[in-house]
Protein backbone atom coordinates (compact mmCIF):
# COMPACT_ATOMS: atom_id res chain seq x y z
CA UNK A 1 0.00 0.00 0.00
CA UNK A 2 1.31 2.96 -0.73
CA UNK A 3 1.23 5.73 2.10
CA UNK A 4 0.55 9.75 0.54
CA UNK A 5 1.37 11.99 2.77
CA UNK A 6 -0.67 15.14 1.11
CA UNK A 7 -2.94 16.86 3.55
CA UNK A 8 -5.42 16.61 0.64
CA UNK A 9 -4.96 13.01 0.26
CA UNK A 10 -4.72 12.38 3.94
CA UNK A 11 -8.17 14.34 4.41
CA UNK A 12 -9.40 11.49 1.32
CA UNK A 13 -8.02 8.83 3.28
CA UNK A 14 -9.93 9.39 6.39
CA UNK A 15 -13.24 9.56 4.56
CA UNK A 16 -12.70 7.00 2.87
CA UNK A 17 -12.17 2.80 3.40
CA UNK A 18 -9.08 2.13 1.89
CA UNK A 19 -8.05 -1.36 0.19
CA UNK A 20 -5.02 -2.45 1.43
CA UNK A 21 -4.65 -5.24 -1.99
CA UNK A 22 -1.96 -7.32 -0.41
CA UNK A 23 -4.31 -8.53 2.10
CA UNK A 24 -7.51 -7.53 1.36
CA UNK A 25 -8.47 -5.58 4.61
CA UNK A 26 -9.76 -2.16 4.44
CA UNK A 27 -8.83 0.52 6.87
CA UNK A 28 -11.49 3.01 8.28
CA UNK A 29 -10.62 6.69 8.98
CA UNK A 30 -10.24 7.86 13.01
CA UNK A 31 -13.06 8.38 14.45
CA UNK A 32 -12.83 9.60 17.95
CA UNK A 33 -15.19 8.59 20.89
CA UNK A 34 -15.46 11.12 23.69
CA UNK A 35 -16.44 10.57 27.41
CA UNK A 36 -19.36 13.51 28.05
CA UNK A 37 -20.45 12.08 31.55
CA UNK A 38 -23.66 10.54 32.69
CA UNK A 39 -22.79 7.17 30.79
CA UNK A 40 -22.69 9.44 27.32
CA UNK A 41 -20.29 9.06 24.89
CA UNK A 42 -20.50 11.26 21.74
CA UNK A 43 -18.55 10.20 18.53
CA UNK A 44 -16.88 12.40 15.79
CA UNK A 45 -15.54 11.94 12.26
CA UNK A 46 -15.30 13.82 9.14
CA UNK A 47 -18.54 16.33 10.58
CA UNK A 48 -20.72 13.50 11.37
CA UNK A 49 -21.37 12.88 15.07
CA UNK A 50 -23.22 10.29 17.00
CA UNK A 51 -24.52 9.83 20.54
CA UNK A 52 -25.05 6.74 22.86
CA UNK A 53 -26.58 6.61 26.21
CA UNK A 54 -25.95 3.69 29.06
CA UNK A 55 -28.79 2.22 29.68
CA UNK A 56 -31.87 3.27 32.19
CA UNK A 57 -31.41 0.19 34.04
CA UNK A 58 -27.85 1.18 34.84
CA UNK A 59 -28.44 5.14 35.55
CA UNK A 60 -28.10 6.23 31.88
CA UNK A 61 -30.07 8.97 29.90
CA UNK A 62 -31.55 6.56 27.81
CA UNK A 63 -32.22 9.37 25.19
CA UNK A 64 -29.78 7.57 22.50
CA UNK A 65 -29.35 4.02 21.51
CA UNK A 66 -26.60 2.44 24.09
CA UNK A 67 -23.90 0.44 22.65
CA UNK A 68 -25.44 -3.10 22.85
CA UNK A 69 -28.71 -1.42 21.01
CA UNK A 70 -26.01 -0.55 18.13
CA UNK A 71 -24.55 -3.58 18.03
CA UNK A 72 -27.85 -5.38 17.19
CA UNK A 73 -29.17 -2.20 14.53
CA UNK A 74 -25.84 -2.83 12.67
CA UNK A 75 -26.57 -6.17 12.18
CA UNK A 76 -30.14 -5.42 10.69
CA UNK A 77 -28.48 -2.61 8.55
CA UNK A 78 -25.54 -4.67 7.13
CA UNK A 79 -28.17 -7.12 6.33
CA UNK A 80 -30.61 -4.78 4.82
CA UNK A 81 -27.54 -3.29 2.60
CA UNK A 82 -26.29 -6.60 1.42
CA UNK A 83 -29.85 -7.15 0.26
CA UNK A 84 -29.87 -4.10 -1.14
CA UNK A 85 -26.70 -4.61 -3.09
CA UNK A 86 -28.05 -7.82 -4.44
CA UNK A 87 -31.15 -6.41 -5.65
CA UNK A 88 -29.93 -3.91 -7.66
CA UNK A 89 -27.56 -6.36 -9.12
CA UNK A 90 -31.50 -7.88 -9.99
CA UNK A 91 -32.81 -4.97 -11.43
CA UNK A 92 -35.12 -4.87 -8.26
CA UNK A 93 -35.56 -2.02 -5.41
CA UNK A 94 -36.35 -3.47 -2.22
CA UNK A 95 -38.10 -0.14 -1.80
CA UNK A 96 -40.52 -0.33 2.20
CA UNK A 97 -38.60 -3.30 2.84
CA UNK A 98 -37.81 -3.24 6.84
CA UNK A 99 -35.84 -5.19 9.11
CA UNK A 100 -37.71 -5.25 13.06
CA UNK A 101 -34.95 -6.02 15.31
CA UNK A 102 -34.68 -7.74 19.05
CA UNK A 103 -31.81 -7.87 21.38
CA UNK A 104 -32.01 -9.95 24.08
CA UNK A 105 -29.04 -9.65 27.32
CA UNK A 106 -27.65 -12.94 28.45
CA UNK A 107 -28.04 -13.43 32.33
CA UNK A 108 -25.37 -13.69 34.04
CA UNK A 109 -21.46 -12.15 34.23
CA UNK A 110 -19.86 -10.83 32.02
CA UNK A 111 -22.99 -8.61 31.02
CA UNK A 112 -23.26 -9.21 27.03
CA UNK A 113 -25.89 -9.44 24.42
CA UNK A 114 -27.55 -13.30 24.43
CA UNK A 115 -29.41 -12.98 21.12
CA UNK A 116 -30.45 -10.73 18.26
CA UNK A 117 -33.16 -11.20 16.12
CA UNK A 118 -33.78 -9.11 12.63
CA UNK A 119 -37.15 -10.33 10.88
CA UNK A 120 -37.15 -8.82 7.50
CA UNK A 121 -40.58 -7.86 5.92
CA UNK A 122 -40.91 -6.80 2.15
CA UNK A 123 -43.86 -6.27 -0.01
CA UNK A 124 -41.37 -7.76 -2.45
CA UNK A 125 -42.64 -10.88 -4.07
CA UNK A 126 -39.26 -12.39 -5.66
CA UNK A 127 -39.13 -15.67 -7.40
CA UNK A 128 -37.60 -18.55 -5.65
CA UNK A 129 -34.04 -17.95 -7.48
CA UNK A 130 -34.06 -14.43 -6.09
CA UNK A 131 -35.67 -14.82 -2.91
CA UNK A 132 -32.47 -17.06 -2.78
CA UNK A 133 -30.06 -14.67 -3.74
CA UNK A 134 -31.47 -12.17 -1.61
CA UNK A 135 -31.31 -14.26 1.72
CA UNK A 136 -28.09 -15.54 0.65
CA UNK A 137 -26.70 -11.80 0.25
CA UNK A 138 -28.06 -10.98 3.94
CA UNK A 139 -25.94 -13.90 5.28
CA UNK A 140 -23.32 -12.38 4.27
CA UNK A 141 -23.30 -9.56 6.05
CA UNK A 142 -19.64 -8.86 7.68
CA UNK A 143 -21.47 -7.65 11.07
CA UNK A 144 -23.20 -11.23 10.75
CA UNK A 145 -19.52 -12.89 10.23
CA UNK A 146 -17.94 -11.03 13.21
CA UNK A 147 -20.26 -11.25 15.75
CA UNK A 148 -19.25 -13.87 18.88
CA UNK A 149 -20.37 -17.58 18.00
CA UNK A 150 -22.08 -17.67 21.39
CA UNK A 151 -24.66 -14.91 20.80
CA UNK A 152 -27.93 -16.45 19.20
CA UNK A 153 -28.39 -14.70 15.58
CA UNK A 154 -31.92 -15.66 13.93
CA UNK A 155 -32.28 -13.74 10.64
CA UNK A 156 -36.19 -14.34 9.08
CA UNK A 157 -37.41 -13.33 5.78
CA UNK A 158 -41.41 -12.30 5.18
CA UNK A 159 -41.92 -11.99 1.19
CA UNK A 160 -45.01 -9.98 -0.13
CA UNK A 161 -45.57 -8.49 3.24
CA UNK A 162 -48.08 -5.62 4.19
Amino acid sequence: MTILHANAEKSRLFRNFLRNSQNNTYILGMIRVSYKGDLRTESRSEGRVLLTDGPTEFHGKGEYYSPTDLLAISLASCVLTLMGIAARKMGKDLGATVADVEKEMASGVPRRIGRISVKVRSPLNPSSEERSKLEQAALTCPVHASLHPDIKQEITFEWGAF
